[in-house]
């Protein structure tokens, strides 16, 4: 399969992309790792999930988000300078807390883990239509980085994706990293990662959200992404 086409499909659901040699999704019954993801809607919760028109400040020039996962704890240093529409974004996702209980859906060895997918589907429709644009890559994909996935121009909503391998040729595609963690980068290649590129359906997991992401019950999760003061 080519890598090229990994990060791709990120977003395929909200722009017509077929996913790579889609399998169809075999549950697994072992017991997960960590407590398994909440039932209860978030945007119930915080309404400001719903408002991705709202979400829109501007990020320091420099700021950190410590990343609480159920398989360790990473800290993500973001430069605006590197991205300046992708750390905005991501800055504004992480002060309104949509990266809390959100699964790592993606994980492909020695490529990326992927993230972002919200476990509301509620969320999940506001957002995927909430599209900003290109940035011009200047920090290259390489491990330990972190950058918006896309399906095409100007596509980048909410998903992202840490590397794990050296994803440099990324950065000709126009892939913007935004982001490289500088504290736990031992976490990244330890998430799960047996579903593999295709076993988890991006459509259903956007339109039922984590009911359906607990039928994978090995998936790592973002447990909460909070703003280092």
């Amino acid at each position: 399969m080519n890598k090229n086409l990994f990060p791709l499909i990120a977003v395929a659901v909200a722009f017509g992309l077929a996913a790579c040699d889609k399998k169809t999704e075999s549950p697994e019954t072992a017991a997960p790792a960590a407590a398994p993801a909440q039932t209860m809607p978030a945007a119930a919760a915080n309404p400001a999930l719903l408002s991705p028109e709202k979400a829109n400040e501007t990020a320091p020039a420099v700021f950190k988000v410590k990343v609480v996962t159920t398989k360790g704890d990473m800290i993500i240093e973001v430069n605006r300078a590197w991205s300046p529409l992708g750390a905005d974004r991501f800055y504004n996702l992480v002060k309104i807390g949509y990266y809390d209980d959100v699964a790592f859906f993606r994980v492909i060895n020695g490529f990326m883990a992927q993230v972002g997918i919200h476990g509301d589907p509620n969320v999940s429709a506001r957002w995927r239509g909430a599209a900003i644009p290109d940035d011009k890559p200047v920090l290259p994909n390489k491990p330990g980085t972190v950058c918006f996935a896309m399906g095409g121009p100007n596509t980048r909503t909410t998903q992202i994706f840490f590397s794990i391998g050296d994803n440099s040729f990324l950065d000709g595609q126009g892939f913007s990293a935004f982001g490289k963690v500088v504290e736990g980068t031992a976490v990244i290649p330890e998430l799960y990662n047996g579903y593999g590129d295709s076993s988890v359906d991006q459509m259903r997991f956007q339109m039922e959200g984590n009911a359906y992401a607990n039928t994978f019950p090995k998936l790592d999760y973002v447990k909460t992404a909070r703003l280092i003061p």
